[in-house]
C-alpha cells in the first residue's frame, strides 16, 4: 500500500493540498483567511467555481488600477490584488471542505488566475506606452507573459506530481493528455460547447506541462501502468526525500514571489523591472529547476524498471 503523508492535524489543515507544498505566506496568511472565508462562503450557498470567478474579478480589477502613475490608486490594486489570492485560495478550500472537487473546478481555477495576471501584463504594457516608451515595450511584455505562463505550468505539474506519489489526496487531480483528449472528442460542441472548451483549455494546458517535463512524464506512465496508481512505501519515501528540498525555490516561481516583487517596484514608480525579473531571474531558476527534476525524475524511473524487471 502507499506510504500517506501525516494525517491532518487540525480542520483548517484539511482543506490543505498538503502542508509540504504550501509556501510560508501561504501557511500563515492566505490558508487562515481562505479557511474563515471558506466557511462563510459555505454559510452563504456559494460554490467553489463563484469564489473563482470573484477572484478573477478582483485580479483583473487590479490590474487595471496599476496602468495609472499614481501611488495611491496602485496601493488599492494591491489590496484587490491581495483579495484576488485570498480567495484563490478560498475556492480550493472550499472545494475540500465541502468535497466539491472537480476538473471543471480547476480548469476555471486557471482561468481566472490568467486572466487576472493577463490584466496586469496588458495595463503595465499600456501605462508604458501612455507615458511616451518604445512599442518594443510590448515585446518585452509578451515574452515575460509566455514565461510566466510556462513557469507556473511546470510549477503546478510538479507539485500535483508529489501529491500524487507521496499522498493520498491527488489521484482525482492529475490528468493526461490522452485521457483528456479522449474525453474531448467524446464532446460535442452543438451540445456542450462550454464543457468542450474548457477541455481543450485544459488540455492544451496538459500538453505544455508533459512538454517541460518529459521524463516526469515517462515516470508518472510507468509508475501507473507498474503499480495501478497504489504506489508503493518504497517508492513513495524516495520521490518524498529527493523532490521535498526542491519545493522551497519552487515556490520562488508562484504567485507570492511575483506580487511581493510587484508591490515593491510599484512603491518606488518603476513597474517594468517585473517584466526583466520575469525574464532573466525567474528563468534561471525556471531553467535550473526544469534540470534537475528531470534529473531525478530520471533516476527514480531507471529504478522503477529495474524493480520490474527483478518482479
Amino acid at each position: 500500500m502507499p506510504e500517506h503523508s501525516e494525517a491532518p492535524r487540525s480542520e483548517i489543515e484539511a482543506t490543505y493540498k498538503a502542508r509540504e507544498v504550501e509556501g510560508v505566506l501561504d501557511l500563515y496568511f492566505y490558508r487562515p483567511i481562505g479557511f474563515r472565508l471558506a466557511q462563510f462562503s459555505e454559510k452563504l450557498k456559494m460554490t467553489p467555481a463563484g469564489v473563482t470567478w470573484l477572484a478573477g474579478l478582483c485580479g483583473v480589477v487590479a490590474g487595471h488600477l496599476y496602468y495609472y502613475r499614481d501611488l495611491r490608486i496602485n496601493i488599492l490594486g494591491m489590496a484587490l490584488h491581495v483579495c484576488a489570492n485570498a480567495l484563490d485560495n478560498t475556492d480550493g478550500q472550499l472545494a475540500r471542505l465541502t468535497h466539491r472537487e472537480s476538473r471543471e473546478g480547476r480548469i476555471i481555477d486557471s482561468i481566472a488566475d490568467h486572466l487576472g495576471f493577463l490584466s496586469i501584463y496588458v495595463h503595465l504594457t499600456l501605462r508604458y506606452l501612455a507615458e511616451g516608451s518604445s512599442p518594443a515595450i510590448c515585446l518585452l511584455a509578451l515574452t515575460a507573459g509566455i514565461s510566466h505562463a510556462l513557469q507556473g505550468a511546470a510549477a503546478d505539474y510538479y507539485r500535483s506530481t508529489y501529491l500524487y506519489f507521496v499522498t493520498n489526496r491527488a489521484r482525482l487531480g492529475l490528468d493526461s493528455a490522452s485521457a483528456l483528449r479522449s474525453d474531448y472528442q467524446k464532446l460535442s460542441w452543438r451540445s456542450k460547447p462550454w464543457n468542450k472548451f474548457l477541455l481543450a483549455l485544459y488540455l492544451n494546458f496538459t500538453r505544455q506541462q508533459e512538454m517541460l517535463a518529459p521524463n516526469l512524464k515517462k515516470l508518472r506512465d510507468t509508475t501507473s501502468h507498474l503499480f495501478h496508481s497504489e504506489i508503493p512505501n518504497w517508492l513513495s519515501t524516495r520521490y518524498r526525500n529527493l523532490v521535498s528540498p526542491m519545493f522551497k525555490w519552487w515556490s520562488l516561481l508562484m504567485t507570492n514571489t511575483r506580487m511581493l516583487v510587484l508591490f515593491a517596484l510599484l512603491f518606488i514608480g518603476q513597474p517594468i523591472y517585473y517584466f526583466w525579473f520575469e525574464l532573466i531571474p525567474l528563468n534561471l531558476l525556471f531553467v535550473y529547476l526544469i534540470i534537475r527534476q528531470e534529473t531525478m525524475s530520471e533516476s527514480l524511473l531507471e529504478v522503477a524498471v529495474k524493480w520490474r524487471d527483478a518482479a
